[in-house]
């Protein structure tokens, strides 16, 4: 007989994560909520009781890896004899929802992005067999006031979600339909959160919103206001004791002001980078798509922030081939890439999703003649980045350690610019003989002064010249 006393037996739960930061961030946040039912993380599908995937579907592709996963979950839940949970949740579960349970019967739960707060109550419906197993409803509010107030920290950064949905409506984009209209958190929530994962040693926070710089949240109670900007969002967490850095991601140029571009320059915990998409160089596809920008609006906010923050790295996102993209457009965007120069870039084929206005425009764009203009178009990326990295060589930077390296006696961590950075911490270094931290590797969390000696396209290599104190 078991004794009652005896603790439960944790039940495991694997998520699989496609897709932005803001599914990173879900994905954390259904892991808060679950735990209290006495689910814990598994590093596997096998090793589960509960699967989730929390899906992304931005691009095709990443929505026919879910059906592939789908087909082998399947598989592993019949050789279990059915003792296995699969939930779908994210956007592809929120415009696909009853299609997934059509083409896969083995999946026991479909919940959008803005339900899954609700997932402990759907698996007790599942468990029962009763009630509806789609849950799809657009109501972001009741999610974060339904979600725990505090968070169970996982390192020394951490993602804080500060606005959700969209009102841009780009016609090659699905997130207005998966993600709803933009919706702010009040600025009371967001600090009580911050001031939570600081107290767990989170040092930097990236603000997560889809349109993060339409942040305008409920200003704090006392200050008897209307609702905030993301610039005075971002100037309230810097004086939150333990937070030295601050990121946001990802912002639109409609929505660049400029008390935030003044915060860039202002704010010593804001970090020198800015991930600003722009799509497309040519004024006419900016149209098509529905931007509201131009190029040179573009190029104008570029200098204002560079006005302001000289040493900043901009990051961006383009799409070629979009439909009835001509040579001469594409011509713009790689005149566009030339004047900027960029950090860091993220650059696909338009990929044609079902119920956007490009999915029906006329013009498609022959495979081939995409996939040449994305290689030219990486090819120049990858040039300006290589560039960017080795403009650091022989500079001595600040870097956020988040863990030990592969090799012996090696830590990594994050620059300021988002690169990764990979040092060497060995007491014969020299630095070990005068500071006892770096003699076990104890850096985690800390801030310390690395001279970079090497670089590459992803990352720096440097040597440990300096470990900070930590944060209190």
């Amino acid at each position: 007989m078991t004794d009652p006393r005896e603790p439960k037996q944790a039940k495991g739960v694997f998520i699989k994560t496609y897709g932005c930061q803001m599914n990173v961030y879900d994905s954390e946040r259904m892991r808060d909520v679950l735990r209290p039912l006495g689910y814990a993380p598994v590093d596997s599908a096998e090793q589960a009781d509960l699967v989730v995937l929390n899906t992304c579907h931005i691009r095709e592709k990443a929505t026919e890896k879910v059906y592939s996963e789908l087909g082998q979950l399947k598989l592993l839940k019949q050789e279990r004899g059915g003792n296995l949970t699969i939930a779908v949740a994210g956007c592809v579960a929120q415009a696909e929802g009853a299609e997934i349970m059509r083409r896969q019967p083995a999946v026991d739960l479909v919940l959008g992005p803005q339900a899954y707060h609700k997932l402990p109550e759907m698996i007790a419906r599942a468990s029962r067999a009763v009630g509806d197993r789609l849950e799809t409803e657009f109501e972001t509010l009741e999610k974060f006031d339904a979600l725990p107030k505090t968070r169970e920290a996982d390192g020394p950064t951490a993602f804080l979600s500060v606005q959700e949905g969209c009102d841009k409506f780009c016609t090659f984009c699905v997130v207005p339909y998966t993600r709803g209209a933009e919706l702010s958190r009040p600025v009371d929530d967001i600090v009580m959160e911050a001031r939570s994962l600081a107290a767990q040693g989170v040092r930097e926070l990236s603000l997560l919103g889809q349109n993060v710089n339409a942040f305008h949240g409920a200003a704090p109670a006392l200050t008897n206001e209307a609702d905030w900007t993301l610039g005075q969002l971002v100037r309230h967490i810097a004086k939150v004791g333990g937070i030295d850095r601050i990121r946001y991601t990802t912002s639109h140029p409609r929505d660049m002001d400029d008390d935030l571009i003044a915060a860039h320059g202002e704010v010593p915990e804001m970090m020198p980078f800015l991930h600003l998409p722009v799509q497309s160089g040519s004024d006419r596809i900016l149209k098509a798509m529905n931007r509201g920008h131009t190029a040179d609006h573009y190029r104008d906010i570029i200098r204002k922030v560079r006005e302001a923050r000289p040493d900043i790295a901009i990051a961006t996102d383009f799409i070629v081939g979009f439909p009835g993209e001509s040579d001469a457009d594409f011509e713009a965007t790689m005149q566009l890439v030339r004047d900027i120069g960029f950090a860091i870039a993220y650059s696909f084929k338009y990929s044609s999703r079902p119920g956007t206005p490009a999915a029906d425009m006329f013009g498609h764009v022959p495979e081939e003649v995409k996939d040449a203009r994305l290689q030219q178009l990486q090819q120049l990326l990858r040039e300006q980045q290589e560039a960017f990295n080795r403009s650091k060589i022989g500079q001595t930077v600040p870097v956020l350690v988040t863990g030990k390296g592969r090799n012996p006696g090696q830590a990594h961590g994050r620059s300021p610019w988002m690169q990764a950075v990979h040092f060497q911490y060995e007491r014969d270094s020299g630095v070990g003989d005068r500071d006892p931290r770096v003699g076990d590797g104890d850096l985690k969390g800390h801030i310390v002064d690395v001279r970079v000696i090497d670089a590459s396209l992803n990352s720096l290599t440097g040597e440990l010249i300096k470990v900070r104190e930590a944060a209190l």
